[in-house]
């Protein structure tokens, strides 16, 4: 009874063995082949990274800083008047506030103006075209810096002045 069970064993274990022998060989194949297929490039994928690691904003210094301003200023121009106005094209500044002026303005990042009327206090004294103009064109104060058109380029005038108004609305 004993032999018969050592026989068993050895033959079982050399059966388990050769499905592991055929296991890896065939996971290996399969990696090979694998690796051989081209990688298609998915385009809304791309899209999608371009997007979330363009810049929110750019630099200019000097003379060529100047050149470059005007240039980007003139494509900005371009692509909102090519690509249509963001949120629809809507003047209400409550939904850009929410959707893109409060990243900065609810926290203040950058040095925005933090959410209470004291901060804005100073800034409604300048004048509503004042604060307009510095949100169109963008502006860098003592305490911090507001990118033009709030960093979407592709906003309206008409859509930076509803923002602008609501907010100074808000924080009278």
């Amino acid at each position: 009874m004993r032999h018969h069970d050592l026989v068993f064993l050895k033959r079982f274990s050399l059966v388990i063995a050769a499905l592991f022998g055929v296991m890896v060989v065939l996971i290996l194949l399969g990696l090979f082949l694998n690796s051989r297929k081209p990688i298609e490039p998915n385009p809304i994928a791309e899209a999608r990274t371009a997007e979330r690691i363009r810049p929110l904003g750019a630099v200019y210094a000097g003379e060529t800083g100047a050149a470059a301003a005007a240039a980007a200023a003139a494509a900005a121009a371009q692509a909102a008047a090519a690509g249509g106005a963001p949120y629809g094209g809507t003047l209400d500044g409550a939904v850009i506030y929410q959707n893109l002026c409060s990243a900065c303005h609810a926290t203040g990042a950058g040095g925005a103006p933090a959410p209470t009327a004291a901060a804005w206090a100073p800034r409604i004294a300048k004048g509503l075209e004042t604060l307009v103009k510095h949100a169109i064109e963008g502006y860098q104060g003592e305490s911090g810096i507001m990118p033009a058109r709030g960093g979407n380029a592709r906003l309206t005038d008409e859509q930076v002045r509803a923002s602008v108004e609501y907010m100074v609305k808000k924080y009278q």
